[in-house]
């Protein structure tokens, strides 16, 4: 079977099987197999028609993957290059808002576990959480040792 080359379909299931892709990622991961564009649109309309392909169980295991590590402004981005439904981003980080401080805070315990005893202590813990993609509102309150907002 050495030098066996695999189909447009095999080499996107063999993608498929290890995690979850988006479509923008196949297309990318494909096109250089393919003797056209159009043969690979193909290809990932047979495979979303039968189930293969979803935007909606690609969503959720990147959240499901990164979620306690990372802030919506950070998911966001990583969802928005994946080019995929703006309702349906939309509708994943409007959720993830909702759990954002409970996040954040759990990262920060388990990273630091207490407040900043200098300002350069300080700095560090806002630059960690920062850059992990939260809000400036969430890492103040977190800082603060505040409890969950309203």
């Amino acid at each position: 079977m050495r030098g066996a080359t695999l189909s447009l379909k095999g080499r996107a299931l063999k993608y498929l099987a290890a995690r979850e892709h988006s479509r923008a990622e196949l297309i990318r991961k494909l096109s250089p197999h393919a003797e056209s564009i159009d043969e690979v649109e193909r290809t990932l309309d047979e495979l979303e028609s039968k189930g293969f392909l979803s935007a909606e169980r690609f969503v959720e295991s990147v959240v499901h993957r990164k979620a306690a590590r990372y802030g919506s402004a950070r998911l966001k981005a990583e969802l928005v290059q994946h080019q995929l439904p703006d309702d349906l981003t939309r509708s994943v980080l409007n959720t993830l808002k909702e759990t954002e401080f409970e996040r954040a805070r759990a990262l920060w315990l388990k990273r630091f576990g207490e407040p900043p005893s200098t300002p350069a202590d300080r700095a560090k813990q806002v630059r960690f959480l920062a850059g992990r993609g939260f809000s400036g509102e969430v890492i103040r309150q977190v800082l603060k040792g505040q409890d969950a907002p309203d």
